[in-house]
């Protein structure tokens, strides 16, 4: 068999359907109930009739029927159309084939360059790395943005939170770690996002370029479901990889919309809301996801940067709250460094690696810890030296903070196309002494 009609195969295959099929006996906004349909929680079904070929998954048992939520919309459905449990279980496509390629949450291709070849299944959900066989992360990962480098180390196969409310740069600050970053293979994932960042992010964040890069995208008018599972769909592409010996940047955006889609279901199921309307189980959902990063022993490993919408910049959200309390790490935008056109504008005295002593010599340690003090001493006294009411002489250490200003706003001030390596980021830290 020629190669060619392999790929036609592989790329044509259809569904597997079982011959026990229910009916649909309710359709409420986001849901539909089916009588007699004997399934399992999670299972795919395929709905026939007005809704042909669209694809659901069982969320709720009850005797007698289930409840099925349709990947789609429900917009078209009718009482008493089939719903026929199918063989494709909770798993996608996979192969070196995404590489370049923009899919969606199905592994279909969204940019119009022809069918993807794929060369075998993996389950969308899957048990976090077990805890005895992750691997110690002892080993740097640049990201080739200064401020992270230098003073928020982050190591191979660590995760961490971008933190930060609308409009204040997150796009930007991922399109700067997916292009200057050292990983081979990138999976970003666009959840709930509107569809105008989709085109905007490749063309002006990453310049056009997806090599060595599989986007996958949920936009905010996809279902629920969609933008749920477009984020496991994701991990589980980067998962593949890191199967495969590869170290894999993880990017994400946003927690906060995967979050809200798992909300929009649980309410729909009944869930009861608690803070800020947010069922129990979408602050469950996020270690299902946040725990399958890491470095696991004899494999590769997935380093991932998850961002969180913080909504009127608050950082008691329940979502940044709980993503923080997961995360080894955390990076706050502040929209005032923007006012002082200080881009990206890290916060580095609110951000935090847990891994950097792990990852980083004793002298970048004392290079970092003192930048962040001499930082840190000129946001204290800020008023004083604005007004003029500092002498100088006064305290020395503030007088060296003063004269420092400039070099460290320089440092952490980096245009979006300009990438630094690790070893140069250290070295240019040591004019801090």
């Amino acid at each position: 068999m020629s190669l060619e009609i392999l790929k036609n195969k592989l790329n044509s295959a259809k569904i597997n359907l079982s011959g026990s099929f229910g009916v649909i006996t309710k359709i409420s906004a986001n849901m539909l109930e089916v009588s007699a349909l004997d399934a399992g929680i999670g299972d795919i079904v395929q709905i026939e009739g007005s809704g042909a070929g669209q694809l659901g998954m069982v969320t709720q048992i009850y005797e007698g029927g289930a409840s099925v939520s349709p990947f789609g919309f429900v917009e078209g459905f009718k009482i008493g159309e089939r719903v026929y449990a199918s063989d494709i279980g909770m798993s996608i496509p996979v192969g070196e084939g995404l590489l370049g390629r923009v899919v969606d949450p199905f592994m279909r291709p969204k940019d119009g360059k022809g069918p993807i070849f794929s060369t075998e299944r993996v389950p969308i959900m899957k048990a976090p790395i077990d805890a005895m066989k992750r691997g110690l992360i002892d080993e740097p990962f640049s990201v080739g943005v200064k401020a992270i480098d230098g003073l928020l180390t982050c190591g191979k196969g660590q995760k961490l939170g971008i933190f930060a409310g609308s409009g204040v740069g997150k796009s930007t600050l991922m399109g700067m770690i997916v292009k200057h970053c050292v990983a081979p293979i990138k999976v970003v994932a666009l959840i709930g996002e509107r569809g105008r960042e989709v085109p905007e992010f490749i063309q002006k964040n990453l310049g056009g370029d997806l090599s060595g890069t599989v986007m996958v995208v949920a936009t905010s008018d996809d279902s629920s479901l969609m933008r749920k599972y477009g984020a496991f769909c994701a991990m589980s592409v980067a998962e593949y990889f890191k199967n495969k010996g590869h170290d894999v940047l993880f990017i994400m955006d946003s927690v906060t919309r995967f979050a809200m889609a798992q909300r929009e279901i649980g309410l729909a199921l009944g869930e009861p809301p608690t803070s800020k309307g947010y069922p129990p189980s979408s602050l469950t959902l996020l270690p299902q996801l946040m725990e399958r990063a890491g470095k696991e022993e004899g494999h590769g490993s997935i380093t991932a940067f998850f961002t969180v919408l913080v909504e009127g910049d608050d950082m008691s959200d329940p979502i940044a709250d709980q993503s923080r309390s997961i995360l080894d790490g955390h990076i706050v935008l502040d929209r005032s460094l923007t006012d002082y056109g200080i881009y990206p504008p890290i916060n580095i005295l609110n951000s935090a690696s847990r891994v950097m002593g792990d990852v980083t010599t004793p002298e970048h340690r004392a290079n970092a810890r003192k930048f962040k003090r001499y930082y840190s001493m000129l946001k204290e006294n800020e008023v004083l030296i604005r007004i003029g009411a500092y002498q100088k002489g006064s305290d020395k250490e503030l007088d060296m903070a003063i004269a420092k200003k400039a070099f460290m706003d320089d440092f952490i001030r980096q245009d979006a196309t300009a990438g630094y390596a690790i070893a140069d980021t250290v070295k240019i830290l040591e004019q801090i002494n």
